[in-house]
Order: C-alpha cells, then sequence, then structure tokens
C-alpha cells in the first residue's frame, strides 16, 4: 500500500511538473505572439509615435523657449508677419548696421512654423506654442522614415529597436525638444526621407520583371529631399556627403558581393544628388542660399579658393558638389564595374577595394589641409570653449547622448563577417562612417550622428539575439529580452533624466529687465550685451544689440575695459546690460578678448550658511565668511591653505550697493562682492575688479554711465551718456531728434529690402535739436544714419521706415 502510495505521488509529481512546463510554455508563446504582433507596423508606429512625443514634449510645461537662437527666430517670424512679408533686411540684429537674413539662413527656416501656426491657429494655438511644438513634430517624423526605412532593409524587429532607440536617446530628444527650434532638425528629417527612397527602391529588386526598372523611380525621393533640405538650414549639405556615402558604400558591397546590377543603384543615388544640387540652387534664388552661397563669405572666400565664379550655380558647395564630387564618384562606379566584369575572385576584388580605401585614405590626408581650409574653416571659427554646442564631446557627453546603445552598436561587427554581411550593410555604413568624425568634432554633431549611432545599435542587437538563437539555447527568449531590456532601459533613463532637467537660460528676471528696457527706450537705441543673450534683446525689447550668435572680441574687450568710448560711440551704444549670467562666462569673456585667464581670476562663489548677520559662501576650494559688527564687516577669504581679509569689499542688499569697511587679517590683493539677495559672492583680484564688468556689476561706479535698471544683483542696464539721436514718428513724418546737440552732420543711407543702397546724402545740423527725414529716399525701405563731429562718430543706428509696433 505504501509503495502504491508512493508511486501514485510520483505520478501526480510529474503531472504537475508537466502541466507546470505547459503552463510555462504556453505562457512564454503566449508573451512571444504578442511581442511579435506589436512588431506588426499597424501597432509598432503608434507605440514609437507615442513614446518619442512623450518624452519630446516634457519641457511644453516650461514658460520660457530653450536656448538661445529660438527668441531671434520667434522675433523675425513676429516681426515678417506684422509686415505681411518675409522682411530681407531685418534692422533688430547687428547693430549699428541691421542683418540681411539672406546672409543668415533659408527662408524655410521660418516659414515652417509660421506655417505650422495658421494651421493650428484655427484650434486656439498661439505662435509661441506653434514654435515649441513644430521640433517635436519633425523630431518624430524623422524616427518614422528612420522606422520605415530599416524596415525595408533588414526587417521587423531591426526597425523597431532602431527607431526606439532613436526615440529615447538624449542625443537625438535634445535638439527635437519642445521649445528648442534648431535648423539640424531639419537635415535629419529630409535625410531620413532621403534614406527611405533608397530602402524602398533596394527592397524591391527581387519583386519580379516589372520593378526592375520602375523601381529606380524611387530615386526621386532622395533627389527632391536632398533639394528641399536647402530652404530649411544654411548648414544643409550634409544631406549630400551621407548620400554620397550611401551610393559609394553601396558600389562596393556590390562588387565584394558579386551583385553587379546593384551597381546601377549606387548610380541612381549619385544622380539623383546631382538633381538634388540643381534643385537646391534653383531653390536658392527664392529662398536664400546656404552658408556656401554667392553672397556669403563663406562662400565667396571658397570660391576664390577653388577659382569659381558663381554665376548659374550660386553657391560654391554646390558647384564643387557637381563639378568634382559627383564626377569622381561616378567615376570610381564605373570603375568597380570594370572590375567586376575582369575579376571574378572575391578575395581578388577585397585586396583591390582595400588598395582603392587606402589611396583614397593617402589623398585624403595629403589633401585634408586644403580640404579643411576650404570648407571646414567654420569649425574653426565657431570652436571654442565660448561657445559650448561646438566644443569637443567627451566621453560624458556620448553616454549622455546615446547611453547603453552605443554599446550596442558594438555587436554590428558582427553582421560584418563575410558570411554575414549583406548589401543592407553597406548603405548604413555609407552615413555611419561620415557621422564618425563628426560626433568626435562638436557636441552639436551628436545629434546629427543619433539616426547612425541609433540604427547601429538596433541592428547589431538584434544581430546578437539571432547568434543567440543559432546556439538552440531553450532560454533564449528570456535571454534576448534581458538584453534589449539592459539596453533599452538604461538609455531611457538617461534621456528622460535629463530631458526632464532641460531648464531655459530665460527667466523671469530677464524679462522683466527687458521688457523694462523696451518700455523706457527709443526703438532705434542700441544695446550692448553678451552674445547669447544678444538674441533676448531682439525678441523682448525688440532693440538692436551688438552681437548675437557668435561670441565678439569687441564686447569682450569692452567687458574686460579695453574698449575706449569713441568706440562705443561709433557702434552707436546706447545701453550696457551687465548680469550674474555674465560673470558666471567670464572665462569665455577672457577666451573671447584673447586675455590670459590667470591675470583675471573672478570667481563666483554661492552661499551655503546664514546664521543672523554671518553669511559663509563656500565651492570646492573656495570660501568667504563674513559677519557684520556695527559700521564695520569682518571678511575672511580662504583660498586652499591661505586665509587673508580682502582690499576691498561690497555688499548689495535690498537697499542697494555699498562699500563696506573690512577688518580681518592680512589684507592682499582680493576684492570681495557680497549679494545678500541672490545669495552668492563673487571673488577677484585687482585686475579683474577694475574691468568695466566688475565696475558696473558690483559698485554702479563708472563715469559717463547712469544706472536705469537694476533687480539688485542679477541684471543691471546702464544708459551710456553721449550725444543721442531718437527716431520718433510724427504722423507720417520721421524725426531724428538730438540730445546733447554737438555733432554737425547727419549722414542718412537709405537701401532697399534686398540691401541694395539707393540714397546717401549728408546734411549740416549744426546747432539743430531735430532733423526730419527727407520724403525723398528712392523708394527705400530701410535707413541707417551717422551723426558725427569733424568726421569723428558719436551716434549711429538703423531703422526701417515702415516698422510695426510689437
Amino acid at each position: 500500500m505504501k509503495i502504491e502510495n508512493n508511486t501514485m505521488l510520483l505520478i501526480f509529481s510529474e503531472k504537475v511538473l508537466l502541466w507546470g512546463i505547459q503552463v510555462r510554455t504556453v505562457t512564454l508563446e503566449f508573451i512571444l505572439s504578442v511581442i511579435k504582433n506589436l512588431l506588426k507596423p499597424k501597432y509598432a508606429l503608434p507605440i514609437l509615435t507615442s513614446i518619442a512625443i512623450a518624452i519630446r514634449l516634457i519641457p511644453f510645461r516650461l514658460s520660457y523657449l530653450l536656448g538661445y537662437d529660438t527668441y531671434f527666430h520667434m522675433a523675425y517670424v513676429k516681426y515678417s508677419l506684422k509686415l505681411g512679408e518675409w522682411v530681407n533686411f531685418f534692422p533688430y540684429a547687428k547693430a549699428p548696421w541691421g542683418m540681411l537674413v539672406n546672409n543668415f539662413h533659408p527662408l524655410g527656416l521660418w516659414m515652417t512654423p509660421a506655417y505650422v501656426y495658421r494651421i493650428l491657429s484655427i484650434f486656439g494655438i498661439s505662435l509661441y506654442d506653434s514654435f515649441r511644438i513644430t521640433p517635436v513634430i519633425f523630431g518624430v517624423l524623422t524616427i518614422i522614415f528612420v522606422y520605415l526605412s530599416v524596415w525595408k532593409l533588414y526587417g521587423r524587429e531591426e526597425a523597431f529597436l532602431s527607431a526606439l532607440f532613436l526615440s529615447i536617446s538624449f542625443g537625438h530628444v535634445f535638439r527635437s525638444i519642445a521649445g528648442y527650434y534648431r535648423g539640424d532638425n531639419y537635415l535629419l528629417f529630409w535625410y531620413s526621407l532621403a534614406l527611405l527612397g533608397i530602402s524602398l527602391a533596394l527592397s524591391r529588386r527581387n519583386e519580379g520583371e516589372s520593378w526592375k526598372k520602375r523601381r529606380l523611380l524611387l530615386y526621386l525621393v532622395p533627389a527632391l529631399a536632398s533639394g528641399l533640405a536647402s530652404i530649411f538650414w544654411s548648414a544643409y549639405y550634409l544631406i549630400f556627403v551621407f548620400l554620397l556615402g550611401n551610393a559609394i558604400f553601396l558600389s562596393i558591397g556590390a562588387l565584394l558581393l558579386q551583385k553587379s546590377r546593384m551597381l546601377v543603384d549606387s548610380v541612381a543615388i549619385v544622380v539623383s544628388t546631382l538633381f538634388g544640387a540643381l534643385l537646391a540652387n534653383f531653390l536658392g534664388e527664392y529662398f536664400y542660399y546656404g552658408m556656401f552661397g554667392w553672397n556669403r563669405p563663406l562662400g565667396i572666400e571658397t570660391a576664390q579658393k577653388l577659382g569659381f565664379h558663381l554665376e548659374t550655380i550660386k553657391d560654391a558647395f554646390l558647384l564643387a558638389y557637381i563639378r568634382y564630387a559627383v564626377p569622381l564618384a561616378l567615376a570610381f562606379i564605373v570603375l568597380l564595374f570594370i572590375i567586376s566584369k575582369v575579376i571574378r575572385s572575391r578575395t581578388h576584388r577585397v585586396g583591390i577595394i582595400v588598395v582603392l580605401l587606402i589611396l583614397a585614405l593617402v589623398l585624403m590626408v595629403k589633401y585634408y589641409g586644403f580640404i579643411e581650409g576650404t570648407f571646414l574653416s567654420f569649425i574653426k571659427h565657431f570652436s571654442g570653449e565660448s561657445i559650448t554646442e561646438t566644443r569637443q564631446p567627451s566621453l560624458r557627453d556620448v553616454w549622455i547622448s546615446y547611453g547603453s546603445v552605443i554599446i550596442a552598436a558594438l555587436f554590428f561587427l558582427l553582421r560584418l563577417r563575410p558570411s554575414k554581411i549583406a548589401i543592407e550593410d553597406f548603405v548604413v555604413l555609407g552615413f555611419v562612417l561620415p557621422s564618425i568624425p563628426m560626433i568626435y568634432t562638436w557636441t552639436r554633431f551628436l545629434f546629427i550622428g543619433s539616426p547612425a549611432v541609433a540604427i547601429l545599435g538596433g541592428v547589431g542587437l538584434w544581430n546578437l539575439v539571432r547568434e543567440i538563437h543559432k546556439l538552440n539555447i531553450r532560454s533564449h527568449p528570456v535571454i534576448a529580452g534581458i538584453l534589449i531590456v539592459l539596453v533599452t532601459v538604461p538609455t531611457a533613463w538617461v534621456g528622460v533624466q535629463n530631458t526632464l532637467n532641460v531648464k531655459p537660460f530665460m527667466n523671469a528676471e530677464w524679462e522683466k529687465a527687458l521688457i523694462y528696457l523696451s518700455e523706457h527706450s527709443n526703438g532705434n537705441d542700441i544695446v550692448l550685451t553678451w552674445w547669447d543673450q544678444g538674441y533676448w534683446v531682439t525678441y523682448y525689447s525688440w532693440r538692436a544689440p551688438v552681437t548675437q550668435g557668435v561670441p565678439n572680441e569687441f564686447v569682450a574687450r569692452y567687458y574686460m575695459g579695453l574698449a575706449s568710448e569713441e568706440e562705443l560711440m561709433n557702434l552707436g551704444v546706447d545701453y550696457i546690460i551687465v548680469s550674474y549670467d555674465t560673470v558666471l562666462k567670464f572665462p569665455a569673456v577672457l577666451e573671447t578678448a584673447g586675455v590670459p585667464p590667470k591675470d583675471y581670476p573672478m570667481v563666483p562663489i554661492p552661499l551655503v550658511e546664514q546664521v543672523g548677520g554671518a553669511f559663509l559662501f563656500e565651492r570646492e576650494g573656495y570660501s568667504i565668511s563674513a559677519r557684520t559688527r556695527s559700521s564695520s564687516w569682518e571678511v575672511v577669504v580662504t583660498v586652499g591653505g591661505s586665509r587673508f581679509s580682502p582690499r576691498k569689499a561690497f555688499v548689495e542688499d535690498t537697499a542697494g550697493v555699498r562699500e563696506v569697511n573690512v577688518t580681518g587679517i592680512q589684507k592682499a590683493d582680493a576684492y570681495v562682492y557680497l549679494n545678500l539677495n541672490y545669495g552668492y559672492a563673487v571673488l577677484m583680484n585687482g585686475r579683474a575688479f577694475n574691468t568695466t564688468l566688475a565696475r558696473l556689476m558690483f559698485t554702479e561706479r563708472a563715469p559717463n554711465y547712469r544706472l536705469v535698471y537694476s533687480d539688485r544683483g542679477y541684471i543691471k542696464i546702464f544708459r551710456f551718456e553721449h550725444p543721442n539721436v531718437a527716431v520718433l514718428r510724427d504722423g507720417d513724418k520721421i524725426v531724428l531728434r538730438f540730445t546733447n546737440a554737438t555733432g554737425t552732420d547727419l549722414v542718412i543711407e537709405g537701401f532697399l529690402d534686398n540691401g541694395t543702397r539707393v540714397f546717401r546724402r549728408c546734411y549740416d545740423v549744426s546747432g539743430m535739436s531735430e532733423f526730419t527725414l527727407p520724403e525723398q529716399l528712392n523708394g527705400s525701405v530701410v535707413v541707417r544714419y551717422s551723426h558725427e563731429i569733424k568726421g569723428r562718430v558719436l551716434d549711429r543706428g538703423v531703422f526701417r521706415v515702415n516698422t510695426p509696433s510689437h
């Protein structure tokens, strides 16, 4: 009986075990079936789109736009919409001359959010919100096109992972995020569309005779995409680099894989870019040319170096591309075609390709100096620590941008084995390899390289999963899931956390100060501030800043106290802005001015503790303890192991700035500013203290300057007192009124909207307090004026004859 019971127990245990295995198998199969269904495009695309939109809309909760440039783009669109035309001569930039927009970006950069606004305004969406939404729209469309491209090149699994990684990677999120409007977002959008055209054409190569020729029509997609990209961003040329890379590597793959008919596709891609270049040249007449255009300094310089005459083709890059890149690429493909007919051995073909690539590398090294000086000189112009987005990326930058996907991308190498590599891999390598040096060069290019990393990661990771599957490991689905989670979760965590931590540089203090400036100054007044804040001056104050967009040596020299008042008047400067932001950027000021940083230490130190009248300011390596004692302050500075008191100390609280009597230990060449309103201190030596920036910000004492606005420690605005011209409108008349009318001559120049000067006269205004602008300006829409005495400029400015109110 006992034996029978044991047998029955054993049988029951086996049944339970089998039942458990069956349940686990059924559960696993059910999960796998659900996953397979979710990978179908009709489910995958909504999932990916929802993820991409959700992450990119996180900053929509913020009150201010991100970055600096976005404010200029917004201001220009508002101004043009009010005038009812796309203004070319814009008076609120690059004072005192004004800016020609056709020397900046093509019009599509601004037309797009304007038309998005016109479409969405029926739903009550404002222009401001349209500007915030537009980057998200084109960033998500890029992800969709990448998904479709990889799906046609590889399969649904690779497509889903690649698009998922692109959706969550901060490298792509950051410049396609709500409120951060930049032109390179359009470059990736148009390239992803071009890649889709190539993918569709290649995917139909085995679909019967009817598609053999018809599929070549799909190469019209990259032709149109590369051409249309030209009207959205000044540096759109990279799309031609990527497409030419696709064509060259596709031809190499066709030779190595003995698929000579694919050489036709390579030729088709090259020819499509030729049409794209011609289309870009045609569109430039209407929407303005890119940075190598005939009217741009870089285009003029490049044309001179190459001996070009920009007549029919009015863009130096496009002319060089048509004249040299396209013929060389076609010659290379023809050479590979001849090799394919003569040499049958794959080993020999590999050897020839290696030789050709080495030869190409040698030529590139030999002529790199010429290439760099001709087409890459702008990189040196913009590079430097003073511009965050154009410094060289660190490993931390790469991790923040791509997370674990950068590791998954390494598994793409598994596909490059002779037994595994396919024609699709060569297409991907065509834009991956150009992306690598770009990622190495600038942090800004981490965005442009993000699709390459995402596709490498998606294809590489799924290839690893397939390799594991071949090992016949029963738990391979579990292993695959773990691998995908290990890549996806850290990347999503990094992406979402950094997106949540994104904060606008603009804040309420700046907005209040700039609106005050707008309401208490003349419309033609000119403002000097640090270069990136110039965009805010344009948007909030509707005043022209001396500089914006790039570091300006004169502004840096001015803040250092190295510029004269004559130089200020020659630029027509009326208002000076100093701020805690500029103090934080003082190392960039020093770099831009070409001054040794060690000679001008200026160290901001936050307040960490306050007890009654005692204050402790501290940061790594520095501390300042300050204590008020009746009519004096005891201030002790600690730097490393040294302790000393400053020669002078200034304290600012709700009552304003005052110099205080300092007691303490031995005095050193140190000066201290304590701001009790915003909780920070600044330690500097005598040289730094005597700079104009420090004098205005920390003492508010400087001859010929009048404080007109202060929030007691964050932003201060000073009026530069000098002979000034105010442009006033009296009905249909425009009157130039002189303050401190010591000038004797007034030079008036009139311009058409395209920048052509059509009027110039010099008037004697000795002893006059005002001057009425003559009606006869030969159709001028923009006027520049210069108030002078014996050839010495007292004031300058620029304004539009018909200017909308703001």
